[in-house]
């Protein structure tokens, strides 16, 4: 252009990355100059996608920069998209007490949209084994500890207050109070403690 002093009617900017276009601002008559905003267009590599997670605050120190996670989305039953945290929110949300995570997701055939509703799964340690018993098999006292019902016979009962830590496939995970072989109560336990604790009638 320089040396003919001509403007060509088509001129090819090629995209210094390889990828799709995500945003377009070229109109006719905009004036176009290196540096100068909007550009015309903007071009994303979109191989890999963020997916932007909310979790509670409680077990927001269990997440770190890094992590491996798995995420599943309704559109593909029964796929697993695999990626890594890539960002931790720096405050809570003070409405609903979450804190959001920012995940780098592989998707090399650009199959997932953004809106796209997901179920993740984040490996925070080492798995570990340990005793379990259904929710329904575990009662709160008045004085909010939580206690499960024991029996060696079937016959006898005994309160056993119990140590309770992740809940998961409606199976409280015990920390205390209960051991591996132990026969348990595992449905209806609140009407046994109406039963046994029940004020007596006039």
């Amino acid at each position: 252009m320089v040396a003919s002093r001509k403007i060509d009617a088509a001129l090819v900017v090629p995209s210094p990355v390889t990828g799709r276009v995500t945003a377009r601002n070229a109109q006719p008559g905009l004036l176009v100059q290196p540096g100068n905003a909007p550009a015309p267009y903007a071009v994303a590599d979109l191989s890999t996608k963020w997916m932007v997670a909310n979790v509670t605050e409680s077990e927001s120190p269990l997440f770190r920069a890094g992590q491996e996670l798995e995420a599943r989305v309704m559109a593909y039953p029964g796929r697993v998209f695999k990626g890594k945290i890539s960002r931790l929110g720096a405050s809570v949300d003070p409405n609903t007490h979450r804190v959001m995570v920012r995940c780098d997701i592989a998707d090399a055939q650009d199959e997932l949209r953004p809106g796209m509703l997901a179920n993740f799964t984040i490996q925070v340690g080492d798995p570990v084994e340990s005793v379990g018993i259904p929710m329904n098999g575990v009662v709160r006292n008045g004085d909010s500890t939580m206690a499960a019902w024991v029996t060696t016979d079937g016959l006898r009962f005994t309160q056993r207050i119990v140590k309770l830590d992740l809940k998961r496939d409606g199976r409280y995970q015990v920390l205390e109070g209960l051991q591996r072989g132990e026969l348990a109560v595992t449905d209806g336990a609140v009407f046994i403690s109406n039963i046994l604790y029940a004020p007596p009638s006039d």
